[in-house]
């Protein structure tokens, strides 16, 4: 195992994903962490140029130290005009559910060299999966299976539930697993955690903001704008 220095939080090491075949080329990719204000760490992957979480995001602090609002109750949810976060169905699961406001705050919530990823950051991670390029604007879902090429691997007892051949692959190393969400107006999404995932970026569209969803039955990657209020995962990318 080779270790490369890029970081004082960042220990890189070359990992051997799968072979094509027997005695066939290897794939590799590159792994680090990287570790928030509340002493979280995450692994890390790079794919392509870019460096991404390979966990969603579990911090309850800005950078400036400034905490973050828990709102459990649902109507004080959908009220909230504030940075907010909350625990899926009050379930302890893959990461923390954000609203729109944490990502738009003056503060800092993504590590320090680390940002939440536009929608263009996400553009370049599905054209690099091999998205193709007259998709990338679209709307809705596109793509072929780059959203199983991000899914952690789905098998019998754990990750993604099963359904009709679609099964995540895992291939990038990006290991996304299904945080379902919070709907704006306080319920709890439907289907559950091991059904869907929704990230957001930072990129705001009209009071709205960008994001991405994975789903069971898709294997590609859905792109749409939702309410501020919603709760969605983050992912983060390296500046």
């Amino acid at each position: 195992m080779r270790f490369f220095s890029k970081a004082s939080l960042i220990m890189v090491m070359m990992i051997v994903l799968h072979a094509c075949d027997e005695g066939g080329e290897q794939f590799v990719y590159e792994t680090g962490s990287v570790t928030d204000i509340d002493g979280n760490t995450y692994r890390t992957v790079k794919i392509g140029y870019q460096w991404w979480m390979a966990e969603n995001l579990n911090v309850t602090s800005f950078n400036s130290g400034k905490k973050i609002d828990h709102i459990e109750d649902k109507d004080a949810w959908r009220n909230a005009g504030m940075p907010a976060y909350a625990v899926y169905n009050n379930i302890s699961g893959p990461g923390l559910l954000y609203n729109f406001q944490v990502v738009n705050a003056p503060d800092e919530i993504a590590p320090e060299g680390w940002r939440v990823p536009t929608d263009d950051d996400w553009k370049i991670l599905e054209e690099y999966l091999g998205m193709p390029v007259d998709e990338l604007d679209e709307i809705n879902w596109r793509g072929t299976d780059q959203g199983d090429q991000l899914k952690v691997e789905s098998t019998k007892t754990s990750g993604w539930i099963s359904y009709d051949g679609v099964w995540g692959t895992n291939s990038t190393g990006f290991s996304a697993i299904g945080g379902s969400c919070r709907v704006f107006n306080g319920e709890w999404g439907v289907p559950s955690t091991s059904h869907s995932g929704y990230w957001w970026t930072s990129t705001p569209n009209n009071g709205y903001g960008f994001y991405r969803y994975l789903d069971y039955k898709k294997s590609g990657i859905f792109r749409y704008a939702a309410h501020p209020n919603y709760g969605f995962s983050i992912r983060c990318i390296k500046n």
